[in-house]
């Protein structure tokens, strides 16, 4: 379903993640979405995260997306556990599904899919809400991120699929 709904998106993919550990299908597809110039805004947990191993994982693939010109925001003041994808202002698909590959494939997860645009737009408004609260990712920072990090990303690529 997310995949269908990022490849399906027109103008705009609101995503807020707690875990985002994507597979190289979901990356190409939110590259894909920024080459037909669709606005791709994640929001992602910063210092406060119950899985510290997830966090260095998914920082291996944040260089190509912030390539892409998508935008890549860390949320500050608390943890954040949303689990939130708004298309186009249109379609808004919440529950426990997180954005990797163990929560889509072997998780027992739950999302509801609602197609209504005053719905959608509330939730954009949420989303836009939780900004305010968030540090926005350079690519440039990604770029200079210190040698541990990278060297911790190396680490966990054999179990990626498996945080």
């Amino acid at each position: 379903m997310y995949l269908l709904a990022i490849m399906a998106a027109e103008t705009s993919i609101d995503l807020a993640a707690s875990y985002f550990v994507p597979d190289k299908l979901l990356i190409e597809a939110l590259i894909a979405a920024r080459k037909r110039d669709v606005r791709v805004r994640i929001l992602l947990p910063g210092p406060h995260i119950d899985a510290f191993t997830v966090k260095i994982a998914s920082k291996m693939d944040w260089g190509a997306l912030l390539g892409a010109g998508a935008e890549i925001h860390i949320y500050q003041p608390t943890m954040l556990h949303t689990k939130l994808l708004v298309i186009d202002t249109e379609f808004v698909s919440v529950g426990s599904t997180n954005f990797d590959m163990r929560s889509i494939r072997l998780n027992d997860e739950a999302s509801l899919n609602i197609y209504n645009r005053d719905f959608a737009a509330q939730m954009t408004a949420v989303f836009e809400d939780d900004l305010l609260s968030a540090k926005s990712y350079s690519l440039t920072r990604w770029n200079k991120r210190p040698l541990r990090e990278k060297l911790s990303e190396l680490i966990l690529l054999p179990i990626k699929s498996q945080l």
